[in-house]
């Protein structure tokens, strides 16, 4: 029912999309694909910022956990 469109699906979406866009379909297409680009980007940016924070407050804690036996 609802879901993924199937074949016929896109079939309609592409002829709808060179009805609309006509010649500037690889523009639009273009853009597209670098507006994706750019949110991947800014994804994996927010991953490693998460990462290198999980690990330097995981440093934190070791090195609180020796101290505290050191100590």
């Amino acid at each position: 029912m609802f879901g993924m469109p199937g074949g016929w699906e896109w079939l309609v979406i592409l002829i709808v999309a060179l009805l609309i866009f006509g010649k500037r379909l690889p523009d639009v297409m273009r853009s597209l694909g670098k507006g994706i680009v750019e949110f991947k980007k800014g994804v994996r940016g927010i991953e490693d910022d998460v990462d290198k924070a999980s690990t330097e407050e995981a440093k934190k804690k070791l090195e609180k956990e020796t101290q505290k036996r050191e100590g």
